[in-house]
């Protein structure tokens, strides 16, 4: 038998061999480990994504807190008013437009010229305050701390100066009232839309768990209105008793400033102080006295009873959320950290519910 040439070429490597490339895996544990990695590299993707449009999604989520006052006052008015989702919309819509005009028309005047005159008031009873200080032995130069005071106050003048008819981040603004009407109207169209992009199977929990969050946060946001308007109202009546000046634009900031928790009550009770003081020792501590009465009723009856019995939120966790996201997005992440941690908790909630069972969930 004649020996085989040692030139004989290879057999061909089999087809399946033949047809993997340089992308391809044959080993099952390097495959998992590459789904792993893109697993990862798509939620650094996401979060990067989400860091880079978060002022959009925080403009989008201010219209959803939007519509969600819109739903509430619809809501109430069904209990007396039966007719049509669309028209309960436009009156309430119409109610609050009403409003701000008649604010604006009787009541701008007044309260923009209180909020002119209102850095000054602060600018001196706050370098009394210093001076005091100083004389009780505190080492505190007061020349040194005036043009830190004037530029803090600075800011506090453009606040004032919004509240008195100069509004700012008219865009914004506009796009957040915008959304919160479309959302308003057809709230379920937005919902199934959602609930369309997810697997099926998860779609009746996503169902429940946006009509529990609707639910705490319309509960969270009357608490709310209910404090703004409570505080507000109470506040400039309690100061224009005792003849404080500025009652009626105190009473304006003391009320937009309940919509904080836990940060807006101490900046409108120092700004009430101030101005107190300013007309003497009785009216200062009057003002005081006011501040503490008001602030009482409000955090010991009116939140516990509507907001703090739904959403049951620890105030140092909402505080550090303010804090956040007051640093990342000023004002308007300021305002919607409250909701925005609310919403957070409450899905967790439903997440925790559906891994200990249906009996857990249903229930």
């Amino acid at each position: 038998m004649a020996d085989e040439p040692d030139d004989q070429e290879a057999p061909p490597p089999p087809p399946s061999r033949r047809a993997m490339g340089p992308t391809d895996f044959s080993d099952p544990l390097m495959r998992q480990e590459v789904k792993r990695a893109f697993v990862w590299i798509g939620i650094a993707s996401l979060v990067a994504l989400t860091v880079l449009l978060a002022q959009p999604l925080l403009v989008i989520f201010g219209g959803m807190v939007f519509a969600t006052l819109i739903d509430g006052g619809s809501r109430l008015l069904h209990r007396v008013l039966p007719i049509g989702r669309g028209w309960r919309v436009a009156i309430v819509l119409l109610a609050t437009v009403a409003f701000i005009v008649w604010t604006l028309q009787f009541a701008g005047s007044q309260i923009a010229s209180q909020a002119a005159a209102l850095p000054a008031i602060l600018e001196s009873q706050w370098m009394v305050a210093l001076k005091w200080l100083e004389s009780q032995g505190f080492a505190i130069e007061a020349k040194d701390l005036q043009g830190l005071v004037q530029q803090a106050l600075g800011g506090i003048g453009q606040l004032t100066r919004a509240v008195g008819g100069i509004i700012g981040a008219v865009t914004t603004g506009f796009l957040i009232i915008v959304l919160g009407i479309y959302f308003a109207l057809e709230p379920q169209l937005y919902r199934r839309g959602i609930a369309w992009m997810l697997p099926v199977d998860q779609r009746e929990h996503f169902q429940g768990t946006a009509e529990r969050m609707g639910y705490s946060l319309r509960r969270l946001l009357a608490g709310r209105l209910l404090g703004m308007v409570v505080e507000g109202v109470a506040t400039w009546m309690l100061l224009e008793i005792y003849g404080v000046p500025m009652a009626a634009l105190l009473g304006l900031l003391t009320g937009l400033l309940a919509f904080l928790p836990n940060i807006g009550a101490p900046i409108s009770g120092a700004l009430m102080i101030l101005v107190g003081f300013s007309g003497g020792t009785d009216m200062g501590i009057y003002c005081i006295i006011v501040y503490v009465v008001v602030q009482t009723v409000d955090g010991n009856i009116i939140v516990p009873l509507i907001a703090k019995k739904t959403v049951d939120l620890a105030p140092a966790l909402v505080l550090g959320a303010q804090l956040i996201m007051g640093v990342l997005f000023g004002i308007l992440g300021l305002a919607l950290a409250d909701p925005l941690v609310a919403m957070i908790k409450v899905w967790l909630e439903r997440e925790a519910e559906r891994r200990n069972g249906p009996e857990a969930e249903a229930a």
